[in-house]
């Protein structure tokens, strides 16, 4: 009896020493929410129509983002004194998380709506901004609660 009981005591002290780098393995952070950061160039002589654009049909879109509970924020910011290869602005959107590919098609098609447009539509009008700005790309995050 003795030697089971001893026996027990040993199993379960190796158990907890195993144990022990599963617990330690707990990350001291979770992720959060998505930001996505478009850098804009915007055309000489343009900046007016531009900025025309994202306080009208950028923004409603943002807002309807927003109301549907996709996108939380959203800013434009203004890059003071950008040098060569800079951008002039940085658009940037903070998601509430990753869409899947079905989201993003029934919010596209909310957003049709509300513009009353097509996808041809809205191609030709991404097209037509062209003549205003380069879009320099955009890069996305995530953001990382630490604990």
């Amino acid at each position: 009896m003795q030697f089971k009981k001893s026996l027990c005591v040993g199993a379960a002290m190796v158990a907890a020493t195993l144990a022990a780098p599963v617990m330690a393995q707990e990350s001291n952070y979770k992720p959060g929410t998505v930001w996505e950061a478009s850098r804009i160039d915007v055309l000489p002589g343009q900046f007016e129509n531009y900025m025309d654009y994202l306080a009208t049909t950028w923004k409603k879109n943002q807002d309807l983002a927003k109301s549907e509970g996709i996108v939380l924020d959203y800013h434009v910011l203004a890059v003071n004194n950008p040098r060569q290869g800079e951008p002039d602005l940085v658009l940037i959107v903070e998601y509430k998380d990753y869409q899947t590919t079905a989201q993003q098609e029934a919010f596209r098609k909310k957003v049709n709506a509300m513009m009353a447009m097509d996808d041809r539509k809205q191609a030709t009008a991404n097209g037509e901004r062209g003549k205003m700005r380069d879009l320099m790309g955009s890069t996305e995050y995530q953001e990382m609660i630490l604990k």
